[in-house]
């Protein structure tokens, strides 16, 4: 019988424990809580040897999981609460925890995939999307800045296609989060039964191997010569100045999307991916992720982005600064500062900083 709590059901079945993220209403958006039930599983599991596999799915049709529950972080940014980085320093966690999970961790990227939804599934060690998959980073949009790893994802994509992906938030289909390093392989979503049948008796890379089919045509393999052309600017005033000048229609439109996105969220983001980037370890990037949202967290911008997009959903946010020209190199140093309740600490203890650690103790 399935255990856990309403919002994620626990079951195993054969091989295999399955984590179903169960808001369907609120496309399975993940709460403080969900994020501790997740975790608690993984723990489970990973010491139990009749688990063999952790598959994670959302309930309902529309997809794995839409993100945090930025209402709540709105409401706790208007009251200058503490809820948000709290929320963040355990999602964090469990992104990187997932990332160096020791047994297969299959995420069946059904349908909307985006924000912590993407924390929870590309990181895994087998990631499955499907013809419905619409698989998103779309945080400068609500004023935020791509968060749980989404700028290590991104940084290390071909050329310059995270980077068009962190500034735009562009959803993405099957091919293109294939070829963005975002998910392993597509599988139909008619499928999905079935292959969540096999991997309680199969290991899990043959399992997907099974039911595993070309994805239908992506977009930006045929758009990287402009993506690569106009992102490799230095700032972001110069990439959108690239993109009205390149001629490319779809680059056009793409500035236009950018010179709608919040300033300095945009601004905020570029340095971010681009810091990212000199980062070894997905734990190092969490933790600039963690300042970087905790600064997010007291900026008009969240707040505003929120409101216009979900609260209110007039689609009309007024953004402070509201040209690019206004953000400062001061506003955007801000969003690095060490939080007031602290850094997150991953890095320190990452196994690749572990490693060091030993190297250097055994060289003194």
């Amino acid at each position: 019988m399935p255990t856990g709590t309403p919002d994620v059901l626990l079951r195993t079945e054969g091989r295999a424990g399955f984590i179903t993220l169960n808001r369907p209403r609120a496309i399975n958006a993940l709460t403080h809580a969900m994020v501790l039930a997740v975790d608690g599983a993984l723990t489970d599991w990973e010491h139990d040897p009749d688990v063999t596999t952790v598959v994670v799915e959302g309930a309902g049709e529309r997809g794995l999981c839409a993100g945090g529950d930025i209402r709540a972080i709105h409401d706790d940014a208007r009251a200058g609460g503490s809820a948000s980085a709290a929320f963040w320093r355990d999602e964090y966690r469990l992104n990187a925890r997932i990332a160096r999970y020791p047994k297969p961790y299959v995420a069946l990227m059904d349908g909307i995939v985006m924000g912590g939804g993407v924390g929870v599934s590309a990181h895994g060690s087998v990631r499955v999307v499907t013809e419905r998959s619409r698989v998103a980073m779309p945080e400068t949009g609500i004023g935020f800045v791509p968060d749980v790893g989404g700028t290590y994802l991104l940084g290390r994509a071909p050329g310059e296609l995270g980077t068009h992906l962190a500034l735009t938030g562009t959803p993405v289909g099957a091919a293109d989060a294939l070829l963005a390093g975002l998910a392993d392989a597509c599988v139909p979503s008619a499928e999905l039964p079935s292959l969540a049948r096999a991997l309680t008796v199969l290991p899990a890379a043959q399992a997907v191997d099974r039911y595993a089919v070309a994805p239908p045509p992506g977009v930006l393999a045929e758009q990287r010569a402009w993506i690569d052309a106009c992102y490799g600017a230095p700032t972001v005033e110069e990439i959108v100045e690239r993109l009205f000048e390149s001629g490319a229609p779809a680059a056009k439109e793409t500035a236009e999307t950018l010179l709608g996105r919040s300033p300095a969220a945009l601004k905020a983001t570029l340095a971010t991916l681009r810091r990212s980037r000199a980062l070894t370890t997905l734990e190092e990037v969490l933790d600039l992720e963690y300042r970087v949202s905790c600064a997010a967290l007291t900026t008009p911008d969240l707040v505003e982005g929120i409101r216009a997009q979900v609260v209110d959903k007039d689609r009309d946010p007024h953004w402070t600064p509201a040209t690019l020209a206004e953000v400062t190199e001061a506003d955007t140093a801000r969003y690095f500062a060490v939080p007031s309740g602290g850094d997150l600490g991953l890095g320190s203890a990452s196994p690749a900083a572990q490693a060091a650690d030993r190297e250097a103790r055994e060289g003194a």
